[in-house]
């Protein structure tokens, strides 16, 4: 399965059943590198949503032509891709 095709909550769905997996003593260590490296893909496509939603939203609020100033993390990184 591609990474578009996966939804961020079925990411992260998966995510949590691999935590579960990974806290049970019937795994193997093999299966357990496995699932960590599944589970460090799906994070990176996590976050990798998450920052994709968070600038559609910012395009979202700079189309109705108000100014605003985007307070939080990486603001100066932002502010900086917003001029």
């Amino acid at each position: 399965m591609k990474e578009k095709e996966v939804s961020f909550e079925a990411a992260l769905q998966r995510l949590e059943k691999i935590a579960e997996e990974l806290e049970s003593e019937d795994i193997s260590l093999d299966q357990s590198l496995k699932r960590y490296e599944e589970g460090m893909k799906l994070m990176a496509l996590c976050q990798r949503k998450l920052e994709e939603a968070k600038k559609r939203v910012d395009v979202l609020v700079r189309k109705e032509g108000e100014k605003f100033e985007l307070e939080g993390f990486e603001e100066d990184v932002l502010k900086e891709d917003l001029e």
